[in-house]
């Protein structure tokens, strides 16, 4: 596997006390926000999510034994997220307010409410954008005819898609002109899905889970290939490739993995924790494919309880009734100051041993993309040349 698939599992104690820095907004009480500006596509319950309300202090509980937090990591940012969200930055920084995104740069409310707190104006469609405009295509990517609906209002596109993304895409525009029909492995209306699927529109078919699999008709060829959404649950995936094979034992694998690295990571530090934990919370957006998945994979894999939370203002006192052992993680669109937060808050009710567990060390870092790789004199950025660490 690529970079971090594998490493020496380690345990060490944490103290989140000088990481711990509220950002501005988490500040701000939620009734002074206004709700984010756009409906992410086709997912009608996030058309205004809205920061929940605070509750009052989580209350310590009575328990036989002591209570303990393990630290899932890998978590959060991935190469990816942080390569697509320093790339708006830029933007901001290079261009000036406004900067368009077409669709959530990421899936992560709290990023996209400071991007917008910048600036940064986000837009379901190119169409909405003012001709001549900047805009930011999301990590998610998009397809050959969003790229040209951006051209013809004669925008400056600035692609920050995910290269793991572009990855398939090009798996796609390759395998659709050798004559393959491609059975993509994903979930209809997501964003990245769409993007897929428009590069190939003509050979692709669409397979959204496992039993999906036992009834999809496809072209009579010899020529099939499978291919995957990045952030997908790494075992449901082999679980419909192992039934599609079984109707197409001629089913031949992409070249080489398509979920991406950061996506199995954080799932294999779930796995490991999971079957030590009365509960895990995973911090995350509802519309993020890898942090769904997570809660499913820690439940599969033992927890007694699992629940994703945007906020740790979410996190409910009856969750942690009878509870000694808390797994934590996060998703991989998640900055850290919201995992903090959500350390501070479990402290409040006694829970203020953590571990972290860690079964893989990342180190990957993308390139800006290229229209941001200079600044506005023409000179390299030095800072373009990978993520955020990068000084």
């Amino acid at each position: 596997m690529d970079q971090g698939a594998s490493g020496e599992e380690s345990l060490a104690a944490v103290d989140i006390a000088p990481r711990l820095r509220h950002s501005a907004l988490l500040a701000v009480a939620p009734s002074t926000l206004v709700p984010v500006s756009i409906s992410n596509g086709s997912v009608a319950t996030l058309e205004a999510p809205l920061i929940p309300e605070r509750r009052d202090k989580l209350q310590p509980t009575s328990v036989t034994g002591n209570k303990r937090i393990l630290l899932a990591a890998p978590r959060g940012y991935c190469a990816g997220v942080d390569r697509a969200v320093i790339a708006v930055e830029k933007a901001l920084e290079r261009y000036g307010a406004p900067v368009y995104v077409r669709k959530q740069i990421v899936h992560n409310i709290h990023v996209v409410r400071e991007l917008e707190s910048q600036g940064v104006i986000f837009v379901d469609e190119v169409a909405e954008v003012p001709e001549g405009s900047n805009i930011v295509f999301s990590a998610h990517g998009v397809s050959p005819m969003v790229v040209q609906q951006a051209e013809d209002r004669s925008l400056n596109a600035i692609d920050a898609t995910c290269p793991l993304v572009t990855k398939v895409h090009r798996e796609a525009v390759r395998f659709s002109g050798q004559d393959y029909h491609i059975l993509l492995i994903g979930h209809e209306g997501h964003e990245e899905v769409e993007g897929t699927m428009g590069h190939a529109p003509e050979n692709t078919s669409l397979v959204n889970d496992p039993d999906e699999a036992d009834r999809i008709e496809v072209p009579v060829t010899e020529n099939l290939i499978w291919l995957s959404q990045t952030t997908l649950s790494v075992d449901e995936t082999m679980e419909t490739v192992r039934r599609l094979r079984a109707r197409f034992p001629h089913l031949q694998d992409p070249p080489s993995d398509d979920i991406c690295y950061a996506t199995q990571n954080r799932q294999v530090a779930i796995k490991k924790i999971s079957p030590e934990c009365d509960l895990v919370i995973v911090v995350g957006s509802p519309n993020s494919s890898n942090s769904v998945r997570l809660v499913e994979v820690a439940l599969e894999y033992g927890a007694k309880a699992s629940y994703r939370v945007d906020y740790a203002s979410e996190i409910k006192q009856e969750w942690l009734e009878g509870v000694e052992t808390i797994g934590v993680t996060s998703g991989a669109s998640v900055p850290e100051i919201l995992v903090d937060q959500t350390l501070a808050d479990l402290a409040d009710a006694g829970f203020t041993d953590v571990e972290e567990i860690r079964t893989a060390e990342e180190d990957l870092q993308f390139s800006l993309p290229k229209e941001l790789r200079k600044d506005a004199a023409g000179n390299v950025d030095r800072t373009s040349l990978g993520g955020r660490n990068r000084s």
